[in-house]
């Protein structure tokens, strides 16, 4: 029971550190349009975090993301070492990228950290006596939507960009802009609401996965409700603790943000998100808006997004699940050494 309590405090801490990991995913356009600042950006975004909680189980009624989470890995092959090392996995590039000021994907790393602790218990075979590891039917989405979330977002991104400027071509700059502005309150809550719905089911599905490999729960669908609550409730205290570091890649290296480019780029972000969540598909809400800032810059022209800045950070996108799953195997085996070792 104690190794499960240290799970589900290890799990939360890798929620807040989603949290302020990815602050930049929901403030980077509207504190680089100065609409806010950064302290009431970080705190507007906290609240539409936690708001997705009842937006997630009343109107959605299901935790789909979550359950997708847990049963990515066949059941027989999750073990509290596992998600341990996992969760170990995942914080520890959580962190590098966020040190490094890369906007990673939080949600592949925890993915990667998964698989890599569960083939690593499985010797590092892909089946065990005609028992697969990996429950490919959830995982395959999750890898293709890595391609998928970024250019959905960018291509809707582009249009809605395009929609907008057509609309508004004989409108005020003036009074355009002070529209905008208010706007981009709309679209940057909506975000929001999208990023804490798809980011924290995850780590719901985490803790979920660890009460029914011990034993506490029978289904992962019959999840207490003071999970989802934590969960909720830890990212949003992370979001509140920013991220400035990533705020100003996403928000000023990719391309330069107007509020309407704003309005745009986080609509986008919050239509792929929400569809997303409907379908059950984990994405990357950093993946997501990256993609729709690039759309919405697309429209000035090509050269105004510095696809230098775009280049690295596909390279921090590929590389973030093979790396956390070899983290997590490192750590499985450190984990294995010391348990047999010096605990037993």
């Amino acid at each position: 029971m104690a190794f499960l309590v240290v799970i589900v405090v290890l799990a939360l801490i890798f929620d807040y550190i989603n949290g302020f990991h990815d602050a930049a995913n929901s403030i980077a356009t509207i504190v680089s349009t100065k609409v806010l600042t950064p302290f009431q950006a970080v705190l507007w975004a906290a609240i539409f975090n936690f708001a997705a909680f009842f937006i997630s189980k009343y109107y959605y009624g299901e935790f789909k993301i979550g359950n997708t989470i847990a049963k990515s890995v066949h059941e027989q092959f999750i073990t509290l070492g596992v998600i341990f090392s996992g969760l170990l996995a995942a914080i520890t590039w959580n962190l590098l990228t966020w040190w490094f000021g890369i906007p990673s994907s939080s949600s592949h790393a925890l993915l990667g950290g998964f698989i890599g602790a569960a083939l690593t218990h499985a010797g590092g075979h892909l089946s065990v006596s005609g028992s697969a590891v990996i429950n490919f039917s959830k995982v395959w989405p999750t890898f293709l939507f890595i391609f998928l979330a970024p250019f959905i977002g960018m291509i809707i991104g582009f249009i809605i960009s395009v929609i907008i400027i057509n609309i508004c071509r004989r409108a005020s700059p003036y009074k355009a802009d002070n529209w905008f502005r208010r706007l981009q309150l709309v679209s940057s809550a909506l975000l929001s609401l999208g990023h804490g719905g798809n980011d924290a089911q995850k780590v719901l599905g985490i803790i979920a996965a660890a009460m029914v490999a011990n034993g506490n729960l029978q289904n992962i669908k019959d999840v207490p409700n003071w999970v989802p609550l934590a969960c909720f409730t830890a990212i949003a205290l992370g979001t509140m603790s920013g991220g400035w570091k990533i705020v100003k890649t996403m928000g000023t290296r990719i391309t330069k943000v107007t509020p309407l480019e704003g309005v745009s780029a986080e609509t986008a972000g919050a239509i792929t998100l929400f569809l997303t969540e409907k379908l059950g598909i984990p994405v990357s809400t950093t993946h997501t808006i990256s993609g729709s800032i690039i759309g919405v810059g697309a429209t000035k022209r090509l050269s105004a997004v510095r696809w230098g800045v775009t280049i690295n950070l596909l390279w921090a996108w590929v590389l973030t699940i093979p790396v956390s799953a070899i983290l997590a195997a490192i750590f499985y085996f450190i984990s294995h050494f010391v348990n047999n070792h010096f605990i037993h």
